[in-house]
């Protein structure tokens, strides 16, 4: 159960040392549950004005966006928008049923930082990363374990892996290190997901125990993109790191890697005018279809530009 995951074929370098234009790469960035609206929202909004970028040699889910990773391999991005923004919330902003959700999101970020600020480096940050999910109450209460894998199981419409090349991230808590599912892991789609979300507590898969696969590098984790002709990144947290600039873990950094090996990358991130949805208010799912609209007029207003970079 703990073997290491394979990795997809990467894609043949020319005699000029060149990446075939013809590998895409999608990768779905990490930001809450709002985060996986406006992914699913961008997706949507690029496949109604004729894009679809399901259809990528690779997928790359971090997280939020390896719940929608999952999502986009079972079910088409025009239903789970329609889904999205139908779905009834369980409260307005600020009230009884998202208050709950938002302060542990804050709660998340004052020890992000407080993390960071102790840390020497991004391998000290995650080891301490690590050793705090395990401490907490939740990654020996086993009850609490399955109902988490059960909230997300309910969320994806198929529960196998799909056929094509899709990579869940994740980091094992015991080990402080980075972790990579695929379908080929033996571990279920569901526990990938639970695992790569799990920033709360350590999420047990077998023998081991894991957590957010955002403490791998960032919340995109772009860099397992290497060696694809043209990268698409969706970021839901605007690319930023918690980490200072120098230790190279913001999505920049690893665009400037990948731009450096060959690849053609392109990102997108939320507009300014829908910031409110993000940050300490990305769990509150009262805000889910208004970010779930957010980005699909990102994506439709996109498409055009964008067809003639996935083409």
């Amino acid at each position: 159960m703990d073997r290491t995951p394979s990795l997809p074929p990467r894609p043949q370098i020319d005699a000029a040392g060149r990446i075939p234009a013809g590998e895409r790469a999608l990768v779905l960035g990490g930001g809450g549950s709002t985060g996986n609206a406006w992914l699913i929202g961008v997706v949507a909004g690029l496949h109604a004005a004729g894009l679809d970028v399901t259809s990528a040699d690779l997928t790359i889910g971090t997280s939020a966006g390896s719940t929608a990773a999952a999502q986009f391999a079972g079910a088409s991005p025009a239903d789970l928008f329609a889904a999205t923004v139908a779905a009834v919330p369980p409260g307005r902003a600020g009230r009884p049923g998202s208050a709950g959700r938002v302060q542990a999101a804050a709660d998340h970020i004052d020890r992000m930082t407080a993390t960071v600020a102790a840390a020497r480096d991004a391998d000290d940050l995650r080891h301490r990363m690590c050793a705090a999910a395990l401490d907490r109450p939740g990654s020996a209460d086993a009850e609490l374990q399955a109902r988490w894998r059960a909230t997300v199981a309910a969320r994806l419409p198929r529960p196998d892996w799909p056929e094509r090349a899709v990579l869940i991230t994740a980091v094992d808590a015991e080990r402080a290190e980075p972790v990579v599912f695929d379908r080929l892991s033996g571990v279920e789609l569901a526990d990938a997901v639970a695992a790569s979300c799990s920033s709360g507590f350590a999420y047990r898969i077998g023998d081991r125990r894991y957590v957010d696969g955002g403490y791998r590098r960032n919340a995109e984790n772009a860099d397992l993109a290497a060696g694809y002709g043209r990268v698409l990144v969706l970021s839901p947290f605007g690319g930023r790191s918690f980490a200072p600039a120098e230790w190279g873990t913001d999505l920049a950094a690893q665009v400037d890697e990948l731009r450096a090996q060959g690849s053609r990358v392109e990102t997108v991130t939320p507009s300014p005018d829908a910031e409110r949805l993000f940050g300490a208010n990305a769990m509150d799912l009262s805000l889910r279809p208004d970010a779930a609209r957010a980005g699909f007029a990102q994506g439709e207003a996109l498409a055009g530009r964008l067809a003639r970079f996935w083409a």
